[in-house]
């Protein structure tokens, strides 16, 4: 299973991934998995009374469910020389304003009462630290992108020293 630490930076691996600054893929917390676990196993209790065969194939199944929707809903942050990705949002990097990294309390403020609600918003639950990212193309009603990171100050700085 995925964990905190797989979050780091990982090399452009191929042609297509050519100019990657930097990557982050925003990977449930160890304690999700275990949350994950523990509802999957409450199919051996739902279904234990019919057959203990039952109970472990619902189990099964509900970890399989729970896993693969998890997975597949977690987003990507990339940042290449060229554009800007986070989760499904892409915007070319000419159209990146102020960019800035909230922690603890000034992170919760960011996402509750300071944000605006045209922003384009990536959270995840489990990720303290986001990264306001200021969009200045004239065309776009979108003020700002509000990320979740666990590395906001390289994220910071893969926005803010490599732009072309």
């Amino acid at each position: 299973m995925p964990t905190s630490d797989q979050s780091s930076p990982t090399p452009a691996r191929n042609s297509s991934s050519a100019g990657v600054v930097y990557t982050e893929k925003l990977w449930p917390s160890v304690w999700i998995w275990i949350v994950v676990v523990g509802l999957s196993g409450a199919g051996i209790l739902m279904f234990g009374p019919i057959s203990a065969a039952t109970g472990i194939i619902a189990a099964l199944v509900l970890l399989a469910i729970m896993t693969t929707m998890l997975v597949l809903s977690t987003p990507t942050i990339t940042v290449t020389s060229d554009t800007v990705r986070v989760g499904r949002a892409s915007i070319d990097r000419k159209f990146v304003g102020t960019v800035q990294a909230f922690k603890k309390a000034e992170a919760t403020a960011e996402r509750g009462p300071r944000l605006n609600g045209l922003a384009y918003m990536c959270f995840r639950g489990w990720i303290d630290p986001v990264v306001k990212i200021e969009i200045t193309d004239p065309a776009d009603r979108t003020p700002y992108w509000l990320a979740s990171s666990r590395r906001p100050d390289e994220l910071v700085s893969a926005l803010t020293t490599t732009r072309s």
